[in-house]
């Protein structure tokens, strides 16, 4: 790694002297470079979940306006974005040594106008096709794939010790893009907020009116705004830069691939929760104004992520992950206690929706447990498959691996957007109910599990974290 003790050595975009473990050179300058690609990264992940998540809300109010489409396909227009967001994560995880954060976080974000002017337009003309709509729910997708750079991007700019806090805020607070879209969008969808350049309103069947393409116009402003700060205000870090080749060596590392189940049981569950919560409600529960209580889901899970990654740096990721899971197999079985069933014809919406907000809860602490284990077992596992790494390629191998691992990690668990909202979906279409899908989601907490326990936090286990 270059190092430079002179004041211009990192002047300019490209950061040419990055040593955040160097005490001296972290406190004089390194975390204020850090706090501000942190803040900058921050609310552009928050506008691409924002995006990606953004059809949960406008399925829900497409029948109003005059879309016939049935239950199956629109939890098809729900699911999708999750399905090629994740797809796009794994492309994305290996883009920030190629072209730089700073780059590509502006790239990402002006991506991002694409699907939010698309479904402005579209969903104004009545004639639209349903394949046209399926097209704009895939093109959502780009904001799914943004968190997997972003995280390997600023797994790059922390030190160890602050690491697992500093990426639970920008996944956390990025995560709550979700909730901030369940919250803003059924306001926005009710008044003409851009005037005439908005467009006309749709008439409804009780003499209302909706502006539903406001649900993807409103984030155009945002997401112009976050690429231009991204280009001017972010860094690049010139050791980080690695080729593809190089960073494909974590498809050989074991725990890459076990990490890989775990958090598709934390952060698979947190999207694809939040991707089918609203539809879920609206179906089972049909006498409840769903869109009024279903931001709540996502802010919870966002909020215990963002504060609770320093629990994982005290006492471990791995025995923090094992409660979590323990925690969710508890809470899932009581969304099935409390769903609709032939004893009781309604259910209890209340215990529902007190069990969900645990299940939220505790994908949030989930997710950033998972990812802190990751640099703490890369860091173990390094010496032991590359002994004949000097101390600097070692450290150099941990940072970069781990921030790969990171990235990929979350590209994998990314198909949870897809497949819970298709679950669901393929439950209440064969069995009339979503009790089979919630059985599936318990029974594969309960390998998640049996994992943790065996790998890395029993007495003698052979990565503890």
């Amino acid at each position: 790694m270059a190092h430079s003790d002179t004041p211009t050595a990192n002047k300019g975009h490209v950061l040419t002297d990055w040593r955040p473990e160097d005490q001296q050179f972290w406190e004089s300058q390194g975390r204020a470079i850090a706090s501000r690609n942190l803040w900058i990264s921050i609310p552009n992940l928050l506008m691409a979940f924002s995006v990606w998540m953004v059809w949960s809300v406008v399925v829900a109010k497409m029948p109003a306006i005059g879309f016939d489409f049935s239950v199956g396909e629109r939890f098809w227009l729900a699911a999708l974005p999750g399905l090629s967001g994740a797809t796009l994560r794994i492309f994305y995880t290996f883009m920030i040594p190629i072209f730089g954060g700073r780059k590509w976080t502006a790239i990402s974000t002006a991506s991002l106008l694409l699907p939010a002017l698309g479904i402005g337009f579209a969903i104004q003309d009545p004639n639209t096709s349903y394949f046209t709509f399926l097209i704009l729910a895939l093109m959502c997708g780009f904001g799914g794939g943004n968190f997997a750079s972003s995280m390997a991007n600023i797994a790059y700019f922390y030190p160890k010790k602050t690491k697992g806090n500093a990426l639970a805020l920008n996944a956390g607070l990025g995560n709550a893009g979700v909730s901030v879209m369940q919250f803003v969008v059924p306001l926005v969808i009710t008044a003409g907020v851009f005037g005439a350049i908005g467009g006309e309103p749709q008439q409804l069947s009780d003499g209302g009116q909706l502006w539903l393409q406001n649900a993807g116009f409103i984030w155009v402003p945002f997401l112009a705004v976050g690429a231009i700060a991204a280009w001017f205000g972010m860094n690049d870090i010139a050791d980080a830069k690695a080729s593809l080749g190089e960073q494909m060596s974590i498809l050989k590392r074991y725990h890459n691939w076990v990490m890989c189940v775990l958090y598709i049981g934390t952060f698979g569950s947190f999207i694809g929760y939040a991707a089918g919560f609203p539809l879920l409600m609206r179906t089972q529960y049909p006498a409840v104004d769903a869109l009024s209580y279903a931001f709540l889901g996502p802010l919870v899970g966002a909020l215990s992520r963002a504060a609770t990654g320093w629990v994982s740096d005290k006492y471990g990721g791995g025995r923090v992950t094992f409660w979590v899971f323990l925690g969710m197999i508890i809470a899932v079985f009581g969304v099935l206690q409390f769903l609709p069933s032939e004893a009781d014809a309604d259910g209890n919406f209340w215990g529902f929706f007190a069990c969900f907000m645990a299940l939220f809860f505790l994908t949030g602490v989930g997710n950033a447990s998972t990812f802190q284990m990751i640099p703490s077992i890369m860091k173990q596992e390094i010496p032991r498959l590359e002994p004949q790494l000097d101390e600097t390629q070692t450290q150099r191998s941990i940072e970069r691996e781990s921030a790969a691992i990171i990235a990929f990690t979350s590209a994998i668990a990314a198909y949870g957007a897809f497949f819970i909202p298709k679950l669901y979906g393929t439950s209440i279409e064969m069995t009339g109910a979503p009790n089979a899908a919630l059985w599936s989601f318990l029974s594969f907490y309960v390998l998640c599990l049996v994992v943790t326990w065996f790998y890395y936090s029993r007495r003698g286990a052979s990565v503890p974290c």
